[in-house]
C-alpha cells in the first residue's frame, strides 16, 4: 500500500492521543497503509517514559503522561506535530533506523524553507548548527508498529520551554523556524515540505536488520 497522510488541523492532545492509538491498531491489523498524522495542539506538556520531577513542571498547563520514549516537552500553537504510524516489519524491525529516518524527514523539510538543520550524533531530535534544537522526537512501538513522532517548532512560543527543562535540557537550547529565519512563519508553510519529505524518506521499504525493541526519544 502507498504511504498515507492525514491532516487533523488543531486538536486537543487527549483527543489526538485516542485517535492516534486507534490508527495504530488499524495499521497493525493491515487495514491502512503507513500513515503520517499531522496536527497542532493546544498548550500541553507531555511526559514520556523517561519521566520528570513533578515539582519541576510549570503550573497552569495540562500535563499528560504517555508511552513514548523521552522526558517532558511542550506542545502548543505554532508547532507542527507529526505522528508516524509505521509497520516496521517491512523495515527490518529496526527502531533505531526508523527514528533516524524520522529525524531526516524533518531535516529535509526544513531545508526547503531555508533552515539548515540536521541530525547530531549522540543527540536525539533535529538541530541547527548542532547547538539549537528545533524539533524533538519521541516514539513508542507496540507489536512492531510505531506511534507518536516529532514536534517541529515553527513559530511556537519559545518562552514556554524556559519554564522547565524540556527533554532534560535547558529551555534556552530550543529554537524555531521563525527565530532562525528572523521572520514570522506558519505551520501551514511547513505542511507540504513535511509531507514531501515523508514520501521521499519512507516511500521505499528497506532490508531487514537486527531488531532493536527499545523505544527511543527526545
Amino acid at each position: 500500500m502507498p504511504l498515507a497522510t492525514r491532516d487533523w488541523g488543531r486538536t486537543e492532545y487527549a483527543e489526538a492521543l485516542t485517535r492516534m492509538r486507534e490508527v495504530r491498531g488499524a495499521r497493525r491489523r493491515g487495514e491502512i497503509a503507513d500513515t503520517l498524522l499531522l496536527t497542532e495542539h493546544s498548550p500541553v506538556i507531555t511526559v514520556g517514559v523517561g519521566g520528570a520531577d513533578p515539582a519541576s513542571l510549570p503550573t497552569g498547563i495540562p500535563v499528560v503522561h504517555v508511552e513514548r520514549g523521552g522526558m517532558a516537552t511542550y506542545h502548543g500553537p505554532g508547532q507542527l506535530v507529526g505522528y508516524a504510524v509505521v509497520d516496521l516489519a517491512a523495515r527490518g524491525n529496526d527502531v533505531r533506523r526508523f527514528v533516524h529516518d524520522l529525524e531526516e524527514v524533518v531535516a529535509r523539510a526544513l531545508e526547503t524553507v531555508g533552515v539548515p538543520a540536521a541530525r547530531v550524533p549522540g543527540k536525539r531530535g533535529v538541530w541547527v548548527e548542532g547547538r539549537r534544537k528545533i524539533a524533538s522526537v519521541g516514539v513508542a512501538v507496540e507489536e512492531w508498529v510505531t506511534f507518536h513522532g516529532f514536534a517541529l517548532n515553527v513559530d511556537v512560543d519559545l518562552a514556554e520551554f524556559a519554564r522547565f527543562d524540556p527533554c532534560g535540557l535547558p529551555g534556552s537550547v530550543m529554537t524555531s523556524v521563525a527565530r532562525e529565519l528572523r521572520r514570522p512563519a506558519s505551520v501551514d508553510e511547513l505542511r507540504a515540505p513535511v509531507v514531501a519529505a515523508w514520501v521521499s524518506v519512507f516511500g521505499t521499504p528497506y532490508a531487514r536488520a537486527a531488531p532493536v525493541a527499545t523505544p527511543l526519544a527526545t
